[in-house]
């Protein structure tokens, strides 16, 4: 069920539920003022991030601690402040693979949000942990859309704000993207189309008193486009795509932030009311400052909290997750030339946490260069050290065709030890490296049946193969299922595969015969 929110918010607003207070205050002082006093106009100043799951941010832009020196340095400048995050934060990063993303729930606690709009990763780990983190948060998290199916807002969620800024109120609701029934796990929760909820909201929170109203969601371009065409919302704060972008359209203005706070967009609304031929009429203007965090300093009090959960992330890495029953060889010589089982099992965890008909790989992203000995205990530390980029599962629609080619690149640099060599999973193939480069592959195999090329398979690859590296470059058009917006870690996806095995034993099985 959802819930009206009742913790009273830092100066200036109170609200609990779409009630406001002050309303009798406001019409004395009004009074008082007398009919030939024309009011200043108000500003409201907004503050709005999105897509922020790395506590530390990246190298030396972004994180929490910058993002809480900008709101902290708004909050002492500004007298109306409104601090936004358009979703998709408590995964995925190595972190919350550990707590589920506890940990960004608290250090948002600390910078003060105001409000949250629940993203596609925050149905990562279940509906279950979604209430969790709901429960834990000292902030309302809104998502309109997201029902259960009794047709109910997800438990926690708040209904939607209508906060009194002086003699005006702003309303806010929430959307999530329905492309998280895919992207996530958010089974039973469905989610309803955005624009619909959206011109529900705008509606409800209009005939409640609402003179602006502000949709805090985290929704794609498709969808963004939609609610931009259709004008039932004043301001669009956005995530999702990781856009850094500001839009003003002919009724609806958008605001994208990037990603990890690198940028932090501060929206100044100014509201005001000018006599019209009909009578008084409400007008708003915006104007927005981008800040670029990579000149901002760390909040000291965030950072230290920060340096206590990177502590935590390190001892958490020494944890033992199972064992291997055999030989486990990450050197650079194999991995770059033949199959593996470590490898494999690479490819088997990537393919079975997405579903996908088949994964690829490149043996260039494995780089523990060294052999596990059959009997030894595996630590979370092991698989960070194998797969230390940072990648992420992805899901491309392709061709057989297309596989058949990415295959033809992946064996091109054997001689030379390249690291596109591709290990996969769910296929098989044969090559002959003494064959001309582009010509080497001498077939293929789909589980039992040869690789059909005008089928369209659904493939698990990394992120960096996806958009074209090590030459890959036809799975850079390929349509997305899983974008790296939404995909997993490779290294949460191997250690969970062994945790739940609790003894691995991958083996050599002729996934990759070399025939020359």
């Amino acid at each position: 069920m959802s819930r009206p929110f009742r913790r009273p918010i830092r100066r200036p607003f109170s609200r609990a539920g779409v009630a406001v207070l002050g309303a009798a205050a406001l019409a004395a002082s009004l009074i008082a003022a007398g009919p030939a006093a024309r009011a200043e106009p108000v500003t409201l100043t907004i503050v709005h991030v999105n897509d922020l799951d790395r506590l530390d941010g990246s190298g030396d832009r972004g994180g929490v601690a910058r993002l809480a020196a900008v709101v902290k340095e708004v909050r002492a400048n500004a007298r109306h402040v409104l601090v936004t995050n358009g979703g998709d934060a408590i995964s995925p990063s190595l972190l919350s693979s550990f707590d589920r993303g506890a940990h960004m729930i608290d250090l948002f606690n600390r910078i003060g949000f105001d409000a949250m709009a629940l993203g596609n990763h925050e149905f990562d780990f279940t509906p279950a942990v979604t209430v969790e983190r709901i429960a834990e948060a000292e902030f309302p998290m809104l998502s309109n859309n997201a029902v259960e199916p009794d047709g109910t807002l997800v438990d926690g969620v708040t209904e939607h704000l209508l906060i009194e800024v002086d003699r005006y109120r702003v309303g806010v609701f929430g959307l999530t993207t329905a492309t998280t029934a895919v992207k996530s796990s958010p089974a039973p929760v469905t989610f309803r189309p955005a624009a619909e909820v959206a011109a529900e909201q705008a509606k409800k929170l209009r005939e409640a008193g609402a003179d602006l109203v502000v949709a805090l969601a985290h929704t794609d371009r498709a969808e963004d486009a939609e609610l931009m065409r259709q004008g039932a919302v004043d301001l669009l704060l956005s995530g999702d795509d990781h856009d850094m972008k500001v839009e003003v359209g002919a009724d609806t203005t958008f605001v994208e932030s990037g990603e990890q706070a690198k940028f932090v967009t501060v929206v100044e609304v100014t509201m005001d009311t000018v006599e019209g031929r009909r009578g008084p009429r409400f007008v708003w203007q915006p104007a927005f400052r981008v800040v670029n965090t990579a000149f901002v300093a760390p909040d000291p009090d965030l950072k230290a909290a920060v340096d206590g959960y990177l502590t935590r992330l390190s001892e958490e890495l020494d944890v033992e997750i199972g064992s291997t029953a055999v030989e486990l060889d990450s050197r650079r010589s194999a991995v770059r030339g033949r199959e593996t089982g470590l490898a494999n099992l690479i490819a088997d965890a990537m393919r079975a946490a997405t579903g996908a008909d088949v994964a690829l790989t490149n043996g260039g992203g494995i780089r523990g260069d060294k052999v596990y000995a059959p009997g030894t205990t595996l630590t979370r530390r092991d698989i960070q050290s194998e797969l230390p980029f940072g990648n992420k599962t992805i899901v491309l629609e392709v061709t057989g065709g297309d596989l058949l080619a990415a295959l033809e690149v992946g064996v091109s640099g054997v001689a030379e030890g390249g690291g596109q060599f591709p290990h996969v999973s769910g296929m098989a193939y044969r090559f002959d490296a003494s064959k001309p480069a582009g010509r080497r592959i001498a077939g293929v195999t789909v589980g039992d049946a040869p690789l059909d090329p005008a089928r369209t398979y659904r493939l698990a690859t990394n992120n960096f193969l996806g958009r074209g590296g090590d030459g890959y470059a036809m799975f850079a058009p390929a349509p997305r299922i899983i974008d790296k917006n939404a995909g997993a870690l490779m290294t949460a996806q191997v250690i969970a595969a062994i945790e739940a095995a609790g003894e691995i034993a991958p083996r050599i099985e002729g996934r990759i015969v070399r025939l020359d």
